[in-house]
C-alpha cells in the first residue's frame, strides 16, 4: 500500500515537473545571448546597477537580476560573468583611427626622453634600408628632454645622410625633418612662412628643420603616398587596438574622401567590426559634395556615420601654436597661431548647419576659444528651428577665459575634452600659460558645473587609445605614478560616474547617438564591455592594471581577451528593430 501511494506521488510530482517545464519554455523566449551573474553598469539613472543582460539580433532585450532575466529568456548561448563588471561599450569622442595604425607600423618615439635616443631609433631603423628611403615616425616631445628647445636637421643629418626623415611631434602639430627631406621638398631660405603656420630658422633665417601647424603641408608634396592597401591595413591594426581597449566606437576626426571610401570597403567586405562616426576634412571639393548630399546616418547597420565637419582654428599647447589672448609667459611676444579666422568660420558653420551636419573646431588656447565660441553664437542665434539641437561642438576646449566657461551651456556647445591631455601636459603647462592663466586649463569641474556635458577622448595616436588611462586621469588628475599627490589642480576631477558618462552615454550624445547607444538598456545596441575590474569602486591605481575580457558589439563577441585576437572576422551583424 505504502509503494502503491509512493509510486501515485512520484507520478504526479513528474507531471506536474514536466507541466511546469512546458508552461516555462512557452513562457520564455528564445534569444540569441544571456549575460547572467555579473556586475552591470547600465548607465541608466533608472536602474543603475543589474546582474544580467538579455541580447537578440544585435539589440538590448532586457536588464534586470539573473532570476528575473532566466524567468524571461532561454539563450541559444549563455554566458555566465561570475561577477565581472559590465559597462557600455567605450567611446572615444576625438579619434585619429587611420594615424594610430600608421603609428603602430612606423617608428613609435613615444615617451623618448633625449635627443639621443630618437638618433639611436632612427638609425637603427636605416639599418637594412636602401638609401634614399624614407624614415617616419611620430610621437617626439621637447618637453621631456633636458634641454627643452627644438630640435634641429643637424643631428638628424649626422645619423641619416641619405635618408630623408619625417618624425611628427606628439601633438601632430608639429614636423621635425633632416637637411635630406627639406631638398626634396625643395624648402629652402627664400621659402616663405604659410598662413597659419611657421617655419623655424637660424640667426641667418634658415630653415632649421621644425615645421609647425598649416607649414607642414610644404613637405606633403615629397612625401611617399601610401597605397589603398597600407592604408587598409593601417585602419585593420587601428581597430584591433581599440578593441583590445573596449572602445566599441571613435568619432574619427578629418577623415579624407580616400578614408571614407576604405571604410566603405572593409565594411563590404567584412573586415570592420567596429562602428566609426565620422567628421569630414575641409576640403573644398568634399565639403561641397556632403553639402549637397546630406548626412549618412548609421549606415551599414550603424558602423558608418558621417554627420560632421572638422575645422582648426589654431595650433597645439605643446609647440606654442595656441592661439593665446596674451603672449606665452615663457615665449614673450607669441600669441600662437589663428589657423581659421571668426569670419571664415561663421561661413563654414552656417554652411554645415543648413546641411544638418555638426561643426568640431579644434581650439585649444583661450583665443581660440573666443573666436569659435563668438563665431557659433552668431550662427546659432540667427538659425532658428535649426539651432536647437546642432550640437556644434570644440574640440579640446583646453585653455579658457573664465568668462568663456558658462557660454558652453549656454550655446548648446559641447566642450569635447581628452582627460589625458591634462597629465600630460601638467609638467610644462604652467610654464606656457603663468599661475592665473592655468586655472582655465582643462577645466571640468568649472564646465560641468554650469550643466555642460563632456565627450571625452584621446585624441590617438597623441595618447593612448586605452579609455581606461583617461578614466583615471579624470578622476584623479594624476599620472600613472600617482604624481602629483592629491591631483594636479584636484578640485577639476569628475566624479567616476561622471568619468564613465562621458567615455559612454555623453560620446553617444556627442554624436546624436544616444538613444541607441550609450548605456544598457532594452532596445539600444548590445555594444558591451567586459573588465576584469570594477573600475567603479577599486583603488585608482588598480584601474590602470584593469584589462578587458571581453568587448561586444551588436551582441558579437569581436575582442576575447583568453584569445588575444578579434573573434570572428566579420563585421558586426546590424540590429534590427
Amino acid at each position: 500500500m505504502n509503494n502503491k501511494i509512493l509510486f501515485r506521488f512520484m507520478s504526479v510530482a513528474i507531471a506536474l515537473l514536466l507541466v511546469g517545464l512546458i508552461l516555462f519554455w512557452v513562457r520564455t523566449k528564445q534569444v540569441s545571448l544571456l549575460l547572467v551573474n555579473g556586475k552591470v553598469y547600465t548607465v541608466n539613472d533608472r536602474q543603475p546597477v543589474a546582474e544580467a543582460v538579455a541580447i537578440d539580433k544585435g539589440l538590448i532585450l532586457r536588464v534586470g537580476t539573473t532570476k528575473e532575466v532566466k524567468s524571461m529568456y532561454t539563450g541559444s548561448r549563455v554566458i555566465d560573468l561570475h561577477g565581472k563588471p559590465v559597462y557600455p561599450g567605450f567611446i572615444d569622442s576625438h579619434a585619429h583611427l587611420e594615424n594610430l595604425g600608421v603609428l603602430l607600423h612606423e617608428l613609435n618615439l613615444d615617451g623618448t626622453t633625449s635627443l639621443l635616443e630618437i638618433c639611436e631609433m632612427v638609425g637603427k631603423e636605416i639599418a637594412g634600408r636602401p638609401a634614399g628611403s624614407w624614415i617616419i615616425g611620430r610621437g617626439w616631445d621637447q618637453n621631456r628632454w633636458s634641454d627643452k628647445h627644438f630640435p634641429t636637421h643637424a643631428i638628424l643629418d649626422r645619423v641619416a645622410p641619405r635618408n630623408p626623415v619625417y618624425l611628427v611631434r606628439v601633438d601632430g602639430h608639429a614636423v621635425w625633418v633632416n637637411q635630406r627631406a627639406m631638398d626634396l621638398a625643395k624648402i629652402g631660405p627664400s621659402t616663405r612662412d604659410p598662413a597659419g603656420g611657421r617655419i623655424l630658422r637660424d640667426e641667418a633665417g634658415k630653415p632649421t628643420g621644425v615645421f609647425v601647424d598649416n607649414a607642414i603641408g610644404l613637405l606633403s608634396g615629397a612625401l611617399p603616398e601610401p597605397t589603398e592597401s597600407d592604408r587598409m591595413s593601417s585602419v585593420a591594426r587601428a581597430v584591433h587596438e581599440c578593441l583590445r581597449y573596449g572602445l566599441t566606437e571613435v568619432h574619427d576626426m578629418g577623415v579624407d574622401s580616400e578614408g571614407i571610401e576604405i571604410y566603405r570597403k572593409m565594411i563590404e567586405q567584412g573586415k570592420f567590426p567596429f562602428r566609426v562616426y565620422v567628421a569630414l576634412e575641409n576640403v573644398k571639393d568634399l565639403w561641397d559634395r556632403y553639402r549637397r548630399s546630406g548626412p549618412e546616418l548609421g549606415g551599414y547597420g550603424g558602423s558608418l556615420t558621417i554627420r560632421a565637419l572638422k575645422l582648426y582654428a589654431d595650433g597645439a599647447l605643446g609647440s606654442r601654436g595656441a592661439a593665446l589672448i596674451e603672449p606665452y609667459s615663457d615665449d614673450p611676444g607669441n600669441r600662437g597661431l589663428t589657423l581659421t579666422g571668426e569670419p571664415e568660420l561663421r561661413d563654414v558653420a552656417k554652411e554645415a548647419l543648413d546641411a544638418g551636419f555638426q561643426v568640431c573646431v579644434h581650439a585649444i588656447g583661450d583665443r581660440a576659444n573666443v573666436i569659435v565660441l563668438n563665431a557659433y553664437d552668431a550662427v546659432l542665434g540667427a538659425g532658428g528651428g535649426k539651432s536647437r539641437d546642432a550640437r556644434f561642438r570644440i574640440e579640446h576646449a583646453q585653455v579658457l577665459d573664465p568668462a568663456d566657461i558658462p557660454r558652453f551651456h549656454k550655446l548648446g556647445v559641447l566642450p569635447s575634452m581628452q582627460p589625458t591631455h591634462a597629465t600630460s601636459d601638467m609638467p610644462w603647462a604652467e610654464a606656457r600659460l603663468g599661475s592665473k592663466r592655468i586655472l582655465g586649463a582643462y577645466a571640468w569641474r568649472s564646465l560641468l558645473n554650469t550643466g555642460a556635458i563632456i565627450p571625452a577622448g584621446s585624441d590617438f595616436p597623441v595618447e593612448s587609445p586605452d579609455p581606461l588611462r583617461g578614466f583615471y586621469a579624470a578622476i584623479t588628475r594624476q599620472d600613472a605614478h600617482g604624481d602629483p599627490p592629491g591631483g594636479w589642480y584636484p578640485e577639476q576631477c569628475m566624479t567616476r560616474e561622471e568619468a564613465l558618462k562621458a567615455f559612454t552615454i555623453w560620446g553617444a550624445y556627442a554624436a546624436f547617438q544616444e538613444n541607441v547607444k550609450g548605456s544598457i538598456e532594452p532596445g539600444k545596441w548590445a555594444d558591451l564591455v567586459v573588465l576584469t575590474d570594477d573600475i567603479m569602486t577599486i583603488e585608482p591605481p588598480k584601474i590602470l592594471t584593469s584589462r578587458v575580457v571581453m568587448t561586444m558589439i551588436a551582441g558579437v563577441e569581436v575582442y576575447t581577451a583568453d584569445t588575444s585576437a578579434a573573434r570572428g572576422a566579420s563585421s558586426p551583424p546590424g540590429p534590427t528593430r
